[in-house]
C-alpha cells in the first residue's frame, strides 16, 4: 500500500472536536434568576450573534475582494492554516494573510464561499471557538481551473474592546475536485472583473 502523505490541520488527523481541540464551552442556561444571572445570558447570546456576523463578514468580504473590511476582522497576529487536496496554505498574521488572499481573488477570479451549521462555544467572556460547514466554488480563468468541494473550518476568537476577532482560523477539506475548464462560462455579470485585485504580474 503506497504510504499516506496527506497533510492534516487537526491535532491526530481526525475532524473530531477532539482532534480539531475544541473543549466544550460555557453552557447555554440560566444559571439564576437574579438581573445578574439574566444579564450574563443574555451577553453570551449576543456574543454568539457576534461571532456569526464576524464570520458570515469573513466570506462575504472574501467572494467581493473587500479587503479593506476583511483586515478589520482579523486579530493581528492571526494563524492560518488551510488544508485542501492540493494546497496547504500555513501564515502567521493578518498582514501576511491578506497579502496572499489577494493574490485568489483577483479580476480572473470568481469566489463562492458558504459557511453553515455554525457552532460556537463560548469559553469565557473574552474567548470563544467556532466550527463552520464551508461550501465552496472557485474559478480561476488565468489558468483555466475550477475547484469545489466542503471543508470543515475550526476558529479561535477572542474580544478586544468589545469586538470579536478573529485569532485562529483553521480549515480541512471534506472533499475536493480540481477541474480545467475548456472555456469561460458565459457570464451575464462578474464583479471581480471590476473590483478585483489587479493580477500578480507574472501572471498578467
Amino acid at each position: 500500500m503506497a504510504e499516506d502523505t496527506r497533510k492534516t490541520a487537526t491535532l491526530d488527523g481526525t475532524i473530531t472536536k477532539k482532534g480539531m481541540g475544541i473543549e466544550e464551552g460555557l453552557p447555554l442556561e440560566v444559571a439564576g434568576d437574579s438581573p445578574q444571572d439574566l444579564r450574563r445570558a443574555l451577553q453570551q447570546l449576543m456574543d454568539i450573534e457576534a461571532i456569526k456576523q464576524l464570520k458570515h463578514s469573513y466570506f462575504r468580504c472574501l467572494d467581493t475582494a473587500n479587503f479593506e473590511e476583511l483586515s478589520t476582522l482579523f486579530h493581528e497576529d492571526v494563524q492560518v492554516h488551510f488544508v485542501g487536496g492540493s494546497y496547504e496554505w500555513k501564515l502567521e498574521g493578518r498582514d501576511e494573510y491578506l497579502g496572499s488572499i489577494q493574490n485568489a481573488f483577483h479580476r480572473e477570479s470568481i469566489g463562492h464561499h458558504n459557511g453553515h451549521h455554525p457552532e460556537i462555544q463560548i469559553l469565557d467572556e473574552n474567548e470563544a471557538t467556532g466550527i463552520w460547514y464551508l461550501s465552496d466554488n472557485m474559478w480561476v480563468f488565468n489558468f483555466n481551473f475550477f475547484t469545489t468541494g466542503t471543508a470543515i473550518y475550526w476558529d479561535r476568537y477572542v474580544k478586544r474592546d468589545g469586538r470579536w476577532l478573529i485569532k485562529e482560523t483553521r480549515y480541512e477539506r471534506i472533499y475536493e475536485i480540481n477541474e480545467a475548464i475548456e472555456q469561460r462560462p458565459a457570464l451575464s455579470t462578474h464583479y471581480l472583473a471590476h473590483h478585483g485585485a489587479p493580477l500578480p504580474q507574472n501572471e498578467g
